[in-house]
């Protein structure tokens, strides 16, 4: 990919880091376009620009750009068609989530209406690409995390760290399939140039499947402290869940989640294993990967 030009969006974020790394890996030129003033280069291949909300409406046009990738909430992505589309785009890659599946329906109205948004975007981009003859790739990631900048894993270790415990319901066997954040991105990447991959939609998950419980307590492994989990009932929940949410950090906690811990919340990624050569890591948590 030496020889080509990507543009990116949604590049300041946890997976969009890792992406711009992936393509500096491949010496590919990456256009990370962003709505602020950057000055950030990354290995000489990453030329941020500035994108204004003028520009996306009424694009002007004279510096062609081919594959795209989108890692920004693929419901803000129908604002980019037309900027994108007078770009020359040949091939989009968009990143969903199945969350689409896991929390349509929830009890809480922000994760269904996350749900909702999810499916929507997925049915705008495919309508919009294949109307306009540009091949897409959507992918579904189960749980990210990684680096210290996720909001699942990361904020768990957070939490540890400030009380010293984690709260389970039941028995949180609830299997899991984390993700890290890097692996997303080269899959992001293996579906911008896989031809089988035209038109189609993946669910990538983790190469490990552990237990809610296990996985919480390798958190505490990292963080060198003693697994101290405790069961807590529905009740406890709640209350606790309504007093933290005073916090901002844990504003977007909602009760459901400790209901999911008895949850399967297993997908399949043989496919994208097939067509992309997706190969996700073991879920070997580091240092690296919680918050300082």
């Amino acid at each position: 990919m030496s020889d080509s030009k990507v543009g990116v969006l949604g590049a300041s974020g946890l997976v969009g880091g890792c992406l711009l790394a992936r393509l500096a890996e491949l010496e590919c030129h990456a256009i990370a376009f962003s709505r602020e003033k950057r000055l950030v280069t990354q290995g000489g291949t990453v030329e941020w620009r500035v994108l204004t909300a003028p520009q996306i409406k009424s694009p002007n046009i004279t510096d062609p750009i081919s594959q795209w990738i989108c890692v920004a909430p693929i419901w803000v992505l129908p604002d980019y068609f037309a900027f994108i589309e007078a770009c020359g785009a040949r091939r989009l890659v968009a990143l969903s989530s199945t969350s689409r599946f896991t929390k349509i329906g929830s009890d809480d109205w922000a994760e269904s209406d996350i749900a909702a948004k999810l499916v929507e975007g997925e049915i705008r981009v495919q309508a919009w690409a294949e109307s306009r003859g540009i091949e897409w790739v959507i992918l579904r990631p189960t749980m990210i995390y990684g680096l210290g900048r996720d909001k699942n894993i990361s904020e768990m270790a957070s939490f540890i760290r400030r009380f010293g415990f984690f709260s389970l319901l039941g028995a949180a066997q609830g299997l899991r399939q984390p993700i890290h954040a890097e692996d997303v991105a080269i899959a992001c990447v293996a579906a911008l140039q896989a031809k089988a991959a035209a038109n189609c939609a993946y669910n990538i998950s983790g190469g490990e499947t552990v237990p809610y419980r296990e996985m919480v307590a390798r958190v505490f492994a990292v963080l060198d402290r003693p697994a101290r989990l405790v069961n807590a009932p529905l009740w406890a929940f709640r209350v606790a869940v309504t007093m933290l949410r005073c916090l901002p950090r844990y504003r977007h906690w909602s009760v459901v989640i400790a209901v999911r811990m008895n949850r399967d919340l297993v997908f399949d990624h043989s496919d994208a294993v097939r067509d992309l050569g997706f190969k996700p890591r073991a879920f070997v948590l580091t240092a690296k990967d919680l918050p300082k």
